[in-house]
């Protein structure tokens, strides 16, 4: 939760900071788990961050660098059609959310139907900003889909693959002191 909180305190004092400057989100994140599957955060939360991606007056910009999976994949798309990217060597992912509920049955069935209602909504939101059927997404999602950045503009999650300094979406302005 306390990265959530910083990523949307950020994006809101940016939102204040300057209305109509684009925002850049660089995204290297192993979504809500880790590669051996233990979680590390909750769908809501990436859910949370896309939500704010929405509600402020600035573009936001994506860019993968190394990897974005799981919910950070979805945040990858939400970003503004036309400025989603991914550097060559990133890798994307789509999966779906796991459950690691332990417990009583009625409290392990209460935890799967959340689940099925995350895994809905970031298909549905995966969709949305690839133009695709809802349906689609969630066949993909059935199981591990690894992209590479050019699959992942084939996919619609990304608009373009960032291959050298002009492709950039912003030139930080450290780059000219070099």
């Amino acid at each position: 939760p306390a990265v959530t909180e910083l990523v949307i305190a950020e994006l809101l004092y940016l939102n204040y900071e300057s209305t109509d400057e684009p925002i850049t989100m660089y995204i290297n994140s192993s979504g809500t788990t880790t590669a051996n599957g233990q979680s590390v955060g909750f769908e809501t939360e990436a859910f949370a961050i896309a939500d704010v991606m929405k509600y402020v007056r600035p573009p936001v910009h994506t860019c993968a660098i190394g990897q974005a999976f799981g919910a950070a994949a979805m945040l990858l798309s939400q970003g503004k059609r036309g400025r989603r990217s991914a550097l060559p060597n990133a890798t994307i992912l789509l999966n779906q959310p796991r459950s690691q509920a332990r417990g009583q049955a009625s409290d392990i069935a209460i935890r799967a139907r959340e689940v099925a209602h995350n895994r809905r909504t970031t298909c549905e939101l995966i969709a949305q900003a690839c133009a695709k059927p809802v349906g689609t997404v969630m066949d993909d999602c059935k199981r591990v889909k690894y992209l590479q950045p050019h699959e992942a503009v084939e996919y619609g999650l990304i608009d373009r693959v960032l291959e050298n300094e002009s492709s950039l979406p912003v030139k930080p302005s450290f780059i000219s002191q070099l």
